[in-house]
């Protein structure tokens, strides 16, 4: 009898998978590659390379709860919704950490960013798109990489989940065309669309599942209003109201996103209650 944990584990891979093979873990720990001598690039670089890597789980959750409404079968779509959430919570959690960076160890590499930014993530920009928060206009950052323009095109030919999901709302509470037509702009209240949310939140037990997806996209929105904040007092705490390395106002513009509501019937609804 021994102690040794690796007893029975296969420790030959020469001809087989292993677990850095199945994750292709070589190329993307070559993926970051600091352009200064500042030790706390690499904590910038490895931050918003993993927040990339959940938002291309979040756009795969995304879509897969969008055809699982469409189709009426809410249930798995309840899930991926809930995921999603909790993924903006984890990405939350990488604000604390990038938080541990001082205002003077930030400007040890800020000018190695050149004019790059993360308002130029398309990753980010499409997961806007698909929760309903369109502009056209913004394509235009993303014109030089072809792949991306596409994914972003295809996402605004189609509906947004709020769109899906107001199309089973009108079919369930027999209101036809509630959705209306596929938009390249951002989506405005209606009154006629809270009156029904606010029948469904009056009767619940009439409802339930509609009930239910309602909850889960305030969820999803409050998780990623939370992500949001913290994104605007993570920049203010490092580099104050100076402009953005995209040229953005900085702060001000992340203020100014704050602003925005994905489902706002969902939450203007609360107050007619």
């Amino acid at each position: 009898m021994t102690d040794n944990p690796s007893d029975g584990a296969k420790m030959d891979f020469a001809s087989d998978m292993s677990y850095g093979d199945y994750l292709r873990l070589d190329p993307i720990l070559d993926a970051q590659h600091p352009l200064s001598e500042a030790h706390d690039e690499m904590l910038f670089i490895v931050q918003h390379q993993t927040s990339e890597l959940w938002m291309r789980l979040a756009i795969h959750e995304l879509n897969a709860a969008r055809v699982s409404i469409r189709s009426g079968n809410l249930r798995p779509a309840f899930k991926m919704l809930s995921r999603v959430a909790r993924i903006f919570e984890q990405l939350n959690g990488a604000w604390d950490v990038l938080r541990t960076m001082t205002p003077s160890e930030y400007t040890a590499f800020r000018p190695s960013l050149g004019n790059s930014s993360g308002f130029q993530s398309h990753q980010y920009r499409l997961i806007e798109f698909i929760l309903g928060n369109r502009n056209a206009k913004l394509m235009q950052l993303h014109a030089h990489k072809p792949a991306a323009t596409a994914a972003l095109e295809a996402e605004l030919a189609q509906p947004s989940l709020y769109q899906v999901a107001l199309d089973l709302l009108g079919h369930r509470m027999q209101v036809p065309d509630l959705a209306g037509p596929v938009g390249q702009t951002a989506w405005q209240p209606q009154d006629r669309i809270q009156d029904l949310w606010q029948q469904v939140y009056e009767h619940p037990e009439t409802h339930w599942e509609i009930y239910e997806l309602a909850e889960k996209l305030v969820d999803l929105e409050d998780y990623f209003r939370r992500w949001r904040f913290n994104h605007v007092t993570t920049v203010e705490r490092i580099i104050g109201f100076k402009r953005g390395t995209g040229g953005t106002s900085g702060v001000g513009y992340l203020r100014k996103m704050l602003e925005v509501e994905l489902f706002p019937e969902l939450w203007h609804v609360r107050g007619a209650l």
